[in-house]
């Protein structure tokens, strides 16, 4: 079959590095331009991620795939739309809001920004978890008159959440969720974390991060009724910490559910989802969307990140919580970077394409 042929906007980054190993072969996209700042218009890629220094700045474990070395990077007006069939953006979400409607007129855009995360009609996907509310990027693009559409991945903390939860919310209902979270210092952004704040320390709080959770958890849960979405009618509290660990987020969560719930059912539960999850078989999905451990000392996240080349979300400390008449409290882990961003993206992408949203 021919391959989609896709833009990288905002290449340079962090998670543009991301996008550009996720699509390396990839069988059904293909990179046919990429953009970035004024700063590295009409550079060569590989000239382009060079630090003042001269030192290639490569933030991704691997190689540089040689497919983009010699390409060169363009200013985001001069990317050629009609030579385009989907764009992904990992642009910072400030210049993100403009970026991604003067895309979207024309383009499908796949974002892991938060500038339209939170319209009435955008849905936050996650493929396997919401695929149902991919409906609505129809009445997006009839509302604005776009060709194309936006369709935002979730903040990366809130993914490792609300995929553990789905389940456990189809099966037993869930009432309340208290969550605190251990994030990655690959997680802060382009401002980043400095060293010596980091080093033997935690940090106790991330501007805005909580409430992205609570709001997100919400909507990503909730269902598409009459062309809206009608959020979960969930309690979210959460509290979002920094701690230093390179990459990968893990979390702790209880979850109070309207149903009588054990570790054992949660198990059989998860177990089940892995057999029927709806993105088996797409290039970037993991052979199993979550793993659930009954060793205590797991989800670590040295041992998780690599499992499903970053894409499964691991499960362990599964156990009854005694503050609740029913629920339960267990560890999650989640890779920012790969599940939670870029890879995530392209996943989605995939599901759309497979419905024929691409």
């Amino acid at each position: 079959m021919d391959k989609k042929r896709v833009a990288i906007i905002g290449v340079t980054g962090s998670v543009g590095q991301e996008f550009v190993q996720s699509l390396e072969n990839h069988p059904w996209f293909e990179v046919t331009q990429i953009a970035a700042s004024e700063r590295s218009a009409g550079k060569k890629y590989l000239d382009a991620i060079r630090n003042p220094s001269g030192i290639v700045a490569w933030d991704v474990e691997g190689e540089i795939p040689e497919y983009i070395k010699e390409m060169t990077v363009k200013r985001i007006d001069e990317l050629d739309v009609s030579q385009l069939d989907l764009v992904f953006s990992a642009v910072e979400s400030e210049a993100a809001r403009a970026i991604e409607t003067q895309m979207a007129a024309d383009l499908p855009v796949i974002s892991t920004s938060s500038a339209y995360r939170y319209e009435d009609d955008v849905p936050i996907l996650i493929p396997g978890v919401n695929d149902a509310q991919t409906e609505l990027l129809e009445t997006q693009k009839k509302n604005r008159n776009w060709k194309g559409f936006v369709a935002p991945l979730p903040n990366c903390t809130t993914t490792g959440l609300v995929i553990t939860l789905k389940p456990l919310l189809e099966k037993y209902g869930a009432k309340k969720v208290m969550m605190t979270s251990m994030q990655a210092i690959s997680g802060g952004g382009k401002s980043g974390v400095s060293a010596m704040g980091i080093t033997d320390n935690i940090l106790p709080y991330i501007p805005k991060e909580e409430g992205k959770v609570r709001k997100e958890t919400r909507k990503i849960l909730g269902t598409l009724k009459d062309g809206k979405i009608e959020d979960a009618d969930i309690r979210v509290s959460c509290t979002c910490t920094r701690v230093p660990v390179i990459d990968g987020h893990t979390e702790s969560v209880f979850v109070e559910t309207e149903k009588e719930i054990d570790p054992l059912s949660a198990k059989d539960t998860y177990n089940e989802y892995n057999k029927t999850i709806s993105v088996a078989g797409l290039p970037s999905a993991p052979q199993e969307y979550y793993a659930f451990h009954e060793d205590p000392t797991r989800p670590q996240p040295r041992m998780e990140r690599s499992v499903g080349g970053g894409m499964t979300t691991t499960i362990g400390r599964v156990e009854k919580e005694e503050l609740f008449d029913h629920g339960l409290k267990y560890m999650l882990f989640s890779h920012n970077k790969k599940m939670g961003s870029a890879k995530g993206a392209v996943l989605l992408a995939e599901m759309l394409y497979k419905k024929g949203k691409i």
